[in-house]
């Protein structure tokens, strides 16, 4: 089990704690190609291809985004559906408007953006045993800033006999 960082919002009436309050930035900005050039490459030759392992890194259907150049219209709504559940996931500053704005007038760009948002987002899990910690607690490590500890799953006997 983890717990979530609370952001906390002090009014005039009192506080309010919000856990979809968005308290995150965009780990590179929109034009930062130069971070990531392997995406920045396969963005700018074959975007179609970009934009489904984009969508299969956010647990979508990878042929999803061709309907965005099927539908013919001025703004790809398939794109747009998927940057913004990018930023509703991360809890990404932005708006639907901005996302609209992206995907419309630079999509390539915005592809590359996500794709790298994903690898920041995604690094390899470590899970770390300690001398130190005490019997049966591990530290698992999805985000290189956060640090989650939790019980290692072991065997108990005696406590859980299916047949007795």
């Amino acid at each position: 089990m983890s717990v979530q960082p609370m952001s906390v919002v002090t009014f005039q009436s009192g506080t309010f704690r919000g856990p979809d309050l968005k308290t995150e930035m965009w780990s590179s900005g929109m034009f930062d190609c130069c971070q990531d050039t392997q995406t920045c490459c396969l963005g700018f030759w074959c975007p179609c291809c970009l934009a489904c392992q984009v969508t299969s890194g956010l647990g979508e259907s990878h042929c999803l985004p061709l309907l965005d150049w099927i539908s013919g219209g001025m703004i790809p709504p398939i794109s747009l559906a998927l940057r913004s559940t990018l930023r509703e996931r991360y809890r990404i500053q932005g708006s639907i408007a901005d996302d609209c704005c992206m995907v419309t007038c630079c999509s390539s760009c915005s592809w590359c953006q996500m794709a790298r948002e994903l690898k920041a987002r995604r690094s390899p899990t470590q899970v770390n045993v300690t001398p130190t910690a005490p019997p049966g607690i591990v530290q698992v490590t999805l985000h290189p800033s956060q640090p989650i500890y939790a019980l290692q799953a072991t065997p108990m006997a005696g406590l859980y006999h299916p047949m007795a």
